[in-house]
């Protein structure tokens, strides 16, 4: 297959040539936090550390970690490291807990924004003659702008259809001859299964591909969206206190997600001592924003489960790679003293086979946790009799004990009857009180 660079300079840059970047962003970047960021100032007294002291890449572990709970106990701008009047842009996170996670943008740092989105673009196979359909959310939420402004960057033309309305979404897929779609990837199924349903022949849109993010999702999930919508799935990766979209993003190899390490150094930890961990080693994802200039973070522990791998991609690409997250360590479920991740539900379920549509609800019944998973059926298996509906129900619940270790009991339910989102999909229900 044909690369496709945005700024191979860049993406396919030495190793000494990146950590001199990286080296000269850091010094700049821990300046200005501690010029314009009291409380990034107290820390680093507090620590010893003078922003002086820090004058390579391999510094960074002198440096203290940033906690989501900071961007709340400072909200909404006590993390801003520029004057007001260079704010250009504000966002802010989709959480549903607590305050909001403000994250304000330099014009500089829209357009680094913009640049990771058009690099992910451009691995995808994106060109200047494409058109990309966006249905992610426009708004407070950055999913939406930011493949938009790849886009623009990269010289495509944007569709900014936002999410919604589905019927009308497979409408203007249908009419504007768009190339490339842009959504949540549990949006993406849905929209493949609303073009099922209308009877629309996937095969002969012109669509040809799509970048999917804002939400864990399996190999299983991707192998559903690639036969709903026939094409080729890709993932990106990104968050809201980071950047959005386009931290980092998959090639055509899809062999884990090159990050755009100029922008944002990464580093994978153990999220009980905090030090770092060796390539292929599973820990916490933090990053460092040596890019950007308004909310600099530093260390941001993301809560993803991932690894990094350093060696050259078959693309060519010499940009440090994050395998695919395995879930969050804040949207982990504890359950009888077992880590469970509802992506290890969605990859059972897709070896069985079945879409994954489900739900898990968490409750606590006699001081002890209990699990029930609804799972849609198809339709196929709707029209069976119920003592073949219980069969299915424990074959499913078979393989969740062999996966997860603990038991589960599986409901099928009707088809369609579990909700469909158009953002990110919910896919836990916990009752618990603890």
């Amino acid at each position: 297959m044909e690369q496709h660079y945005f700024q191979p300079e860049i993406e396919c840059a030495g190793q000494e040539d990146m950590k001199k970047t990286q080296s000269e962003r850091l010094r700049k970047m821990v300046r200005n936090c501690y010029d314009n960021v009291p409380f990034y100032r107290q820390k680093l007294d507090d620590m010893g550390v003078k922003p002086e002291e820090i004058q390579s890449i391999d510094d960074i572990v002198k440096l203290p970690f940033t906690y989501k709970t900071d961007l709340r106990d400072h909200y909404p701008y006590g993390l801003v490291a520029v004057p007001r009047e260079k704010v250009a842009r504000v966002h802010a996170s989709s959480g549903t807990t607590g305050k909001q996670t403000v994250v304000a943008y330099t014009e500089g740092d829209v357009d680094v924004w913009a640049t990771g989105a058009a690099r992910a673009l451009a691995a995808a196979g994106c060109t200047t003659r494409d058109y990309v359909h966006v249905s992610y959310g426009y708004g407070l939420f950055t999913g939406g702008l930011g493949l938009h402004y790849g886009a623009e960057k990269l010289g495509a033309a944007a569709i900014p259809v936002s999410s919604g309305n589905t019927k009308r979404q497979v409408q203007i897929l249908q009419d504007f001859g768009s190339d490339f779609l842009c959504c949540t990837p549990s949006y993406a199924a849905f929209i493949g299964e609303t073009c099922r349903d209308m009877g629309v022949d996937t095969s002969k849109l012109p669509l040809r591909a799509g970048i999917f993010g804002a939400e864990a999702w399996s190999e299983g999930m991707r192998e559903n969206i690639e036969r709903l919508l026939n094409i080729k799935a890709y993932d990106i990766y990104g968050l809201s206190e980071i950047a959005g979209p386009g931290v980092s993003f998959e090639c055509s190899e899809q062999n884990g997600l090159h990050v755009n390490e100029d922008f944002f150094y990464p580093e994978i930890i153990d999220p009980d001592t905090g030090e770092q961990l060796p390539d292929g080693e599973y820990g916490e994802l933090v990053f460092t924003c040596i890019g950007k200039e308004a909310l600099p973070l530093i260390r941001y522990r993301t809560r993803d489960i991932s690894a990094l791998v350093h060696e050259k991609c078959a693309c060519g690409r010499t940009l440090v790679r994050m395998l695919k997250p395995k879930g969050r360590t804040d949207d982990m479920l504890i359950i009888r003293g077992v880590n469970v991740f509802p992506s290890q539900i969605e990859y059972v379920l897709t070896q069985l086979g079945l879409e994954p549509n489900y739900l898990i609800e968490v409750d606590r019944v006699d001081n002890r946790d209990n699990m029930v998973v609804q799972v849609e059926m198809s339709s196929a298996m709707f029209s069976d009799k119920v003592r073949q509906i219980e069969t299915y129900e424990r074959q499913i619940a078979g393989a969740l004990q062999s996966t997860l270790n603990i038991s589960a009991e599986v409901k099928l339910v009707a088809p369609k009857s579990l909700s469909r989102s158009e953002g990110k999909a919910q896919r836990v229900i916990d009752r618990r009180k603890v």
